[in-house]
């Protein structure tokens, strides 16, 4: 007689959990971004598109027009690689943007770039391979590649990207496998490299076999003219290069890319069948129909306008309401500054302060692998409105003016 389990007694204990999930820093912005759905709270925390910005109408007619035309292939199963005149599209982008060429075929269809970086994770990292990454780093790349039990090792990054003697010391010390980066717009940061930072880079990575993952999700919302070509640009077979729709269209598609030489594309490929089939047919069906009936550099334009308004509101505060010992970065482009107060500051103390004012943000600790820098923190501003931006800036700077070292010494 087989016993009964009664499942409401079942608890699972910590030796039931795989050694991979133990270590996973959770997200600190996802637990924040359940506080910012108070409508009282001036959010600066989630790097969030701003929704007045989404394409509705248009992507409503796109799925009105697909359902019509191409309901049946649609909501059909699909091919692993992705909806094919997508991928012409995205290759076609590559090429008008940047004058590379790109084939379909090099290209994968991801829910969002984070599943490429799972897939980079599953097709490249043993446990202990050294990963290197940008100081400070996106905290979803820390929290993926965290699974897969690396070891990583920081470079600290300038006002005109990474510290090349400090890559350069790096490979040298360490046989790294991968080297992770957001060379526009970093995230958190906001920084961009410059030319020659790009050109450096290359260089120096041209010498090892440390593969490139370059993360571009911000690069077309830029605030000036300057287009500067991709590290893929240099370093093609040694470089993968991910994508994404959510800054550009909405994120709620869920729909990235990665591009690679084929061979890794033909691997990773193979692995994302193992975990999803294939992202969303539907979905990129609509996606492509809206791109093919409407114009995408003119919608990226009022984004572009949008955040500068936003950013440079910003920015003006920064200088005009803070203390002259706060240093940020002054982006040119995509969602986010960077602040580091003064010695004995904790953006975790300021925090709970601000958040008496009905304020919140990200403190900057989180997006560090080693010895966190407790004094920085990250601001967003492509989500609140220059009104808002104003008046929570003023009580922002009024709080670091009025804070008390001694009470976090006590």
């Amino acid at each position: 007689m087989h016993r009964k389990l009664n499942n409401m007694n079942i608890q699972t204990e910590n030796h039931h959990f795989a050694n991979r999930v133990q270590n996973v820093p959770s997200s600190f912005i996802r637990e924040i971004l359940k506080v910012a759905s108070n409508p009282n709270i001036v959010s600066f925390a989630g790097g969030l598109p701003n929704p007045t910005l989404f394409p509705i109408k248009e992507l409503e007619e796109s799925a009105a027009r697909v359902f019509k035309e191409k309901g049946m292939l649609a909501l059909q199963y699909a091919a692993t690689e992705g909806f094919l005149p997508l991928r012409e599209f995205i290759a076609d982008r590559y090429k008008h943007r940047y004058n590379l060429d790109i084939s379909a075929n090099q290209i994968l269809i991801t829910n969002g770039s984070q599943q490429a970086l799972d897939l980079i994770g599953k097709l490249f990292i043993n446990e202990g391979d050294t990963v290197l990454l940008e100081r400070p780093s996106y905290l979803g790349a820390l929290q993926c590649l965290s699974m897969f039990q690396p070891r990583f090792a920081e470079v600290n990054l300038e006002p005109d990207g990474i510290n090349t003697q400090g890559l350069e010391s790096q490979l040298q010390q360490n046989l790294a496998k991968l080297f992770y980066c957001i060379p526009n717009f970093q995230n958190p940061t906001g920084i961009q490299y410059s030319l020659e930072k790009r050109e450096e880079v290359a260089r120096i990575l041209g010498n090892y076999e440390t593969l490139i993952i370059e993360d571009d999700p911000y690069g077309e919302i830029s605030f000036t003219d300057e287009t500067f070509p991709p590290l893929y640009t240099y370093l093609p077979e040694q470089t993968i290069l991910l994508g994404s729709f959510s800054k550009t269209i909405a994120p709620g598609l869920r729909l990235g890319w990665m591009v690679a030489n084929p061979e890794i594309i033909k691997r990773a490929t193979i692995i994302k069948q193992a975990s999803d089939l294939h992202s969303g047919n539907l979905t990129q069906y609509i996606l492509q129909d809206y791109l093919t009936h409407n114009n995408l550099d003119s919608h990226i334009r009022n984004i572009q306008s949008a955040y500068k308004k936003q950013c440079d509101v910003m920015l003006e505060c920064l200088k005009n309401e803070f203390p002259k010992d706060v240093s940020f970065t002054e982006s040119k482009g995509g969602m986010f500054t960077w602040l580091t107060l003064p010695e004995g500051f904790s953006s975790r103390d300021l925090l709970q302060k601000a958040l008496e004012n009905n304020i919140i943000f990200v403190p900057g600790d989180t997006f560090y692998a080693c010895k966190p820098d407790f004094r920085t923190l990250r601001l967003n501003y492509s989500n609140v409105e220059e009104k808002a931006i104003r008046k929570a800036m003023k009580k922002l700077g009024g709080l670091i003016k009025r804070y008390d070292i001694s009470e976090v010494l006590s």
